[in-house]
């Protein structure tokens, strides 16, 4: 008889997993827990590729609409006519500020009717902020370069829009409260704005709560003459948006004492890190599928060493150690958890990849929306697969297959050949 190519372990190995006249109640447990194996991983990599699809995109549209930077003065004051001027010639100079936009941000209320609703009022000068913010490329209607000078143009958000009952040419009335009109009981500012721009950035809260007119209309209407409330800044990296921001804190704060200087990841840092608190926890959770299914491939094992005794007890005697009689289970159930994992990563992958067109499928064929906008922001669902995440996983779900074969390949090399064979 020809020696075998393969190191012995693996040859009998293989021969036990492929063999066809094994018990075929060992066989279902085999698959069952191959195809336990398989399903934790692809509902891991398709929940976590959902997760990095779902941070992506809102951080994607929330830099969109934020600065990376912002510079305002502390306790909501104004930056007059001689700081803001100043202010944006020194910053010009940072290597790593590809543009400036002026602002006013105040909440006001904007009336159509019977309808009210209370939005955060951006004043803006459009040829400058369509160069640090990203709403000027999601106008479903109109044109936010119409918002001119003494135009009283606004541009509000479709959501707005729809809420107020309002399409484009229609007018609308800005309501400003003064900030002590408790005081004085002085009558709020009234406006006439006739809207000129509808966007759809499909995430709620901006869709929702945002308005933008010109900086000079709200400057006349606010009654704030020069004043701004700061300036926006956006880098080549946003990534370097800490960084930046206390540097130009540090080097500005001897002459302009009062100055805020914010980032987008002050602003936002704690719903991120929010995010992947609870994409780590979804991590460990999912984990749990595959644990279990490697508890079964424990169990699996367990019954084919009790089926194979006779088989061990011959092999013993021919002079196989107990260190390569453990090599011949262990490659059996690592061979399972190997294929399991593989057949995982692929449906994985290739759902995860695919899951933007399943799901509006999905969603028309069960006349339901999956993605509540109130709820999550997003309107769509997104997904990215991350191959780092993909390769984590795999490890993962490998090295826990491994180590559920230990004790039934540690269970087989104790099998005594005497007691195997007394009954042979």
């Amino acid at each position: 008889m020809s020696k075998p190519f393969l190191p012995l372990e693996l040859f009998i190995g293989l021969r036990y997993t492929r063999a066809r006249r094994q018990n075929h109640f060992v066989s279902f447990i085999s698959l069952a827990s191959m195809l336990g194996i398989a399903i934790g991983v692809l509902v891991l990599i398709t929940v976590l590729s959902v997760m990095n699809g779902f941070e992506v995109t809102l951080r994607d549209r929330m830099l969109g609409m934020l600065a990376h930077v912002t510079i305002s003065s502390q306790n909501d004051a104004q930056l007059d006519s001689i700081e803001a001027p100043a202010l944006r010639s020194t910053i010009q100079t940072y290597p790593y500020v590809k543009a400036i936009s002026a602002f006013i941000e105040k909440p006001v209320m904007l009336n159509q009717g019977d309808e009210a609703r209370g939005v955060l009022l951006q004043a803006i000068e459009p040829e400058q902020e369509s160069q640090v913010a990203d709403v000027f490329k999601h106008v479903e209607k109109g044109d936010m370069q119409a918002l001119v000078a003494g135009s009283n143009g606004i541009a509000i958000g479709a959501g707005l829009a729809k809420e107020l009952k309002v399409e484009l040419g229609d007018a609308l009335t800005l309501i400003s409260p003064t900030e002590d009109i408790l005081d004085t009981s002085e009558l709020p500012v009234l406006q006439r704005f006739t809207v000129k721009a509808i966007f759809r950035v499909d995430m709620q809260n901006y869709d929702t709560g945002f308005a933008y007119v010109n900086l000079k209309d709200a400057q006349q209407a606010l009654g704030m003459g020069e004043n701004i409330t700061g300036l926006r800044l956006r880098l080549g990296d946003a990534w370097r948006a800490p960084k930046v921001a206390d540097d130009i804190y540090n080097r500005l704060l001897p002459e302009y004492p009062n100055l805020w200087v914010g980032d987008w990841t002050s602003q936002q840092g704690n719903f991120f890190k929010a995010l992947q608190i609870q994409k780590s926890v979804m991590f460990i959770i999912l984990m749990l599928i595959i644990a279990v299914a490697a508890f079964n491939l424990v169990s699996t094992l367990v019954m084919v060493v009790t089926d194979k005794e006779a088989n061990i007890a011959i092999l013993r005697t021919l002079g196989l150690s107990p260190a390569r009689i453990m090599g011949v289970f262990m490659v059996q159930g690592s061979l399972i958890g190997f294929i399991g994992t593989l057949l995982g990563v692929v449906l994985g992958v290739l759902l995860a990849s695919h899951l933007e067109t399943i799901v509006p499928w999905l969603e028309r064929l069960l006349d339901t929306h999956f993605i509540s906008a109130e709820a999550y922001q997003i309107s769509e669902l997104q997904s990215k697969v991350n191959p780092a995440d993909v390769i984590v996983i795999a490890i993962s779900s490998l090295l826990m297959a491994i180590v559920a074969t230990l004790y039934p390949a540690w269970r087989a090399s104790k099998v005594q050949p005497a007691e195997a064979l007394r009954y042979e």
